[in-house]
């Protein structure tokens, strides 16, 4: 019988750079690495004791500029915080005016204090008031019209302290004096203020027809009364102005 033949088998060709690498090249990496390990070595011996030391000498002035740095950090925290929660607190209570009171307007900011006299203006029926306050204002920081067609024109006044706050003296006066009629064609001209007046400006306001809010009377007009039932010697309604220049031009 015949046998059966073997297949030739072609030897298998080895893929280009599969193969391993020279002996010569084994032995120089490993020593380049050894190079390394020993450089290192030297470098960390030569600025460790350098570094401990400068630590030794440094390291409270560190650890004391770094508490103070987080002290700062937290306070400057809570005092973001503060603020915004004290933005949302005015925010939710200027919906309702009418649960306002004298110590709620003591803690607002000034330009906060000024739309809180705008929006108590429109609580009572000025639905036109508007908050003009700031540079340039002619010394006007709320206008509106009231039910009776009366302009009225105010200046805010708001004192951080409160009664305990600097009193508001003539000087204000005499600027709003000269601008509430003449430059901003006002038939009310009020100023308000959360603190008080000097028994000076008291008596220039009655001898120029204008109207002062103090302390005691913003408390209750903040608390529900309209502010034109609280003043008093107030012009005639501009309706019925109106109707007695007509009549006076049709007599003549």
């Amino acid at each position: 019988m015949t046998g059966r033949r073997n297949p030739t088998r072609t030897p298998a060709r080895r893929r280009p750079g599969r193969g391993r690498r020279p002996a010569h090249r084994r032995r120089s990496g490993s020593a380049a690495d050894v190079a390394g390990l020993l450089i290192a070595a030297g470098l960390a011996s030569a600025f460790v004791p350098q570094a401990r030391q400068w630590l030794q000498l440094h390291g409270p002035d560190i650890v004391t500029v770094t508490v103070a740095t987080s002290a700062a950090g937290a306070v400057m925290w809570l005092l973001l915080k503060a603020g915004r929660r004290g933005a949302s607190a005015w925010t939710a209570r200027r919906q309702r005016p009418e649960g306002w009171d004298i110590r709620f307007l003591d803690g607002l900011h000034h330009s906060q204090f000024e739309e809180a006299v705008r929006d108590l203006l429109r609580r009572d029926g000025a639905h036109d008031a508007v908050r003009v306050g700031g540079a340039g204002d002619n010394g006007a920081d709320v206008k509106g019209t009231d039910p009776a067609g009366r302009r009225w024109v105010i200046q805010c006044k708001h004192r951080r302290d409160g009664a305990a706050g600097a009193a508001v003296g003539t000087p204000d006066l005499h600027v709003l004096n000269g601008t509430g009629r003449p430059v901003h064609g006002g038939d009310v001209i009020v100023l308000v203020t959360n603190g008080r007046f000097t028994g000076p400006a008291l008596k220039f306001a009655r001898s120029q027809r204008l109207h002062l809010v103090d302390r005691g009377l913003l408390d209750q007009w903040a608390s529900g009364s309209p502010l034109w039932d609280l003043l008093s010697h107030l012009p005639a309604p501009r309706q019925g102005r109106l109707a007695s220049q007509r009549a006076r031009r049709t007599q003549r």
